[in-house]
């Protein structure tokens, strides 16, 4: 797939790395500290100074994804040889950017090497606008994914999904999965806490995604608007 040769043309540039800030870190000379007194400045210099020679952070965070993504599958592979998994998007052809998203993930979800949110915001049969997060492993789990990969089928947030919002009705909904917890009363912004490593998932587009997290925007054909977040299970 595209998807596992770019994960591994960007593995070592970017899997290295924790977050966004050490890798800016990496890029700070000795002499941008003793000139600037602050690394805050010298992160900036580096970021807004160094264009097409240094990652975006939403560079960084894509090809984090995309690594990390190939080393959740990599390391399944002696569980997929033992027990074949049956993957929904398995010999589909695939156009959009959405819908290869999803099926470069299933199988990282589907073992449970990684947990992602799918945010959408489209127009439902009714022409309402809504949108949601939705828990993806768990809904692979209690759905049949072969329509929405066959494009029998549109993928939308439900009511009984992470989050649903109707913009027309103003009807809200939130319901923990069993993946996420939602935390939707914090001071930051709605949040994801994740239920097997407890760590926290911020779907704020102007913050990180969190430790372990990583968001990918995409253009699609399909939906106004489509965000993914992938949360990586460190396993010990």
């Amino acid at each position: 797939m595209e998807f596992s040769s770019t994960a591994a043309r960007f593995h070592d540039t970017v899997a290295q790395f924790r977050v966004y800030e050490d890798y800016l870190d990496s890029k700070v000379t000795q002499m941008d500290l003793f000139y600037l007194k602050s690394r805050e400045l010298a992160r900036k210099l580096v970021e807004h100074g160094h264009k097409g020679t240094v990652l975006s952070r939403e560079e960084f965070e894509e090809k984090k994804a995309a690594a990390q993504a190939a080393e959740a599958a990599k390391s399944n592979t002696f569980y997929s040889r033992s027990r074949p998994m049956t993957l929904a998007s398995a010999g589909k052809e695939l156009k959009d950017n959405f819908l290869k998203a999803l099926a470069e993930r299933e199988e990282a979800n589907r073992s449970g090497k990684m947990t992602s949110v799918i945010f959408i915001r489209d127009h439902n049969p009714l022409g309402q606008e809504v949108s949601g997060y939705i828990d993806y492993a768990h809904r692979l789990k209690t759905k049949d994914f072969e329509p929405y990969f066959s494009g029998k089928k549109k993928l939308m947030p439900g009511r009984s999904d992470l989050c649903y919002y109707n913009w027309k009705t103003q009807v809200s909904t939130s319901n923990s999965s069993p993946n996420f917890e939602v935390i939707y009363d914090d001071p930051n912004g709605l949040l994801f806490k994740n239920k097997r490593d407890k760590k926290i998932l911020n779907v704020d587009p102007l913050s990180g995604p969190g430790e372990d997290s990583n968001r990918t925007f995409l253009q699609s054909d399909i939906y106004t608007h489509a965000v993914i977040y992938d949360h990586n299970i460190r396993t010990v």
